[in-house]
């Protein structure tokens, strides 16, 4: 009986759920990393709609002066009766977005949000505001039945480019418990049969190719750091593919990946020889390769490439990231794991994914942490949508925790 009294209130919730969803997505909530002002006017938004259900909202900026106001907001919200219990259960969301890239692919402008066919389109509507707006709901249901449980949200900044002035800051504050279980609703399935309880390794390289620039009909005394440039990523793509070929079924995809992903401007004009270029891979590596292992090939193949070209090609770690396995059998995979059975009747099973999220900060730490959320997978892709059923749903597990 609580738990259909739980949904139902739930429900009633869905149209301003939906209103809520647009409004995040109308603020522009992007990084300095990624040439945005960060996400302060959505943390303005969040803490005082959450203020107005009646709770208080504790805020954690870190400094950063190439944002707006100069800092990257973290907000924490707590429901009664979480200071007097040892042991809390968080929901991790994070307000940051990416940019949204070519928008020529895009139906509609990205921060115009439009409500079609059951879904919201939009940057950032399903990464990550749609868990968001479900985890915030959620706690305001909770709040409505004056259920005492240890409940705690936090709403981050800086996921997107690699969680410095976000979870590593508050992790910095220690304002999290031994014994706390969180739960980063940050990557998941249609279905929502999957618990992601490991990540593969991340790996971010910048390489810097220097060539000889030089008008584009003197090609006797240019040195093309295009040319060589691509010559030299598609052989370590192989390499990389061919070094570490294992697969692991655990994960999703089974195999470590290695992607050339940005490539930065070289020259304004079309009748000149670029003599620099600037790339960079994104690697997903399985647990059982050390990053070390994996940037020592790649040094190998700088060194026999610097051998034979003209060109010189350097390289640097931009982000650099592991963390170790939350365990199938913890208790927070076994309370998710029956809250989503007693839900939506379905059976989750632990898996691993190739996102980098908070949750690996908080394995690193010590802590237990599953990634858990009903998407369909266009994050970061144009025409980006959250679907307003799965948003709905996901409300209705997180306020469910308590009855299971």
């Amino acid at each position: 009986m609580e738990v259909s009294r739980v949904c139902e209130l739930v429900e009633k919730e869905r149209n301003e759920m939906v209103k809520t969803l647009c409004d995040l997505i109308r603020i522009k909530a992007i990084g300095p990393d990624n040439g945005g002002e960060g996400e302060l006017d959505r943390a303005v938004y969040i803490q005082e709609k959450i203020e107005s259900w009646g709770f208080e909202v504790e805020r954690y900026d870190a400094r950063d002066d190439r944002a707006k106001g100069g800092v990257r907001p973290n907000l924490v919200v707590r429901l009664d009766g979480t200071e007097a219990n040892d042991r809390r259960v968080w929901i991790v969301t994070h307000m940051d977005v990416v940019p949204e890239g070519d928008l020529s692919l895009w139906d509609s402008p990205p921060f115009e949000p439009v409500v079609k066919d059951g879904k919201v389109y939009g940057r950032g509507s399903e990464d990550n505001t749609q868990p968001l707006v479900s985890s915030m709901f959620a706690l305001k249901v909770l709040k409505t039945l004056e259920v005492d449980y240890p409940l705690c949200l936090a709403f981050v900044s800086d996921e997107e480019t690699g969680s410095r002035y976000g979870i590593q800051h508050l992790l910095n504050l220690e304002i999290f418990r031994k014994g706390d279980l969180f739960i980063v609703p940050d990557a998941g399935t249609p279905q929502g049969d999957c618990i992601e309880v490991a990540e593969k390794s991340i790996l971010w390289l910048k390489f810097v190719v220097e060539g000889v620039q030089a008008h584009a009909s003197m090609t006797h005394v240019a040195v093309n750091a295009a040319r060589e440039a691509m010559k030299f990523l598609l052989e370590l793509d192989e390499v990389l593919h061919s070094r570490f070929s294992a697969e692991n079924n655990l994960f999703i995809p089974p195999t470590s990946t290695f992607e050339p992903t940005r490539r930065e401007k070289n020259v304004d004009n079309i009748n000149t020889i670029p003599g620099k270029d600037v790339s960079y891979f994104d690697c997903r590596i399985l647990p059982e390769y050390s990053l070390d292992s994996v940037v020592g090939v790649v040094e190998e193949v700088i060194s026999a490439f610097n051998d034979k070209s003209r060109a010189r090609v350097g390289y640097e770690v931009v982000q650099r990231e592991e963390s170790p396995p939350t365990s199938p059998d913890s208790e927070v995979v076994r309370l998710l794991k029956k809250t989503i059975r007693v839900v939506s009747g379905v059976d989750a099973k632990p898996v691993g994914f190739g996102g980098n999220t908070c949750a690996s900060f908080f394995r690193k730490a010590g802590y237990e942490a599953a990634v858990w959320s009903t998407v369909d997978g266009t994050a970061h892709q144009p025409n980006e949508y959250a679907v307003i059923d799965y948003m709905v749903k996901d409300a209705k597990v997180f306020a469910c925790l308590p009855f299971v």
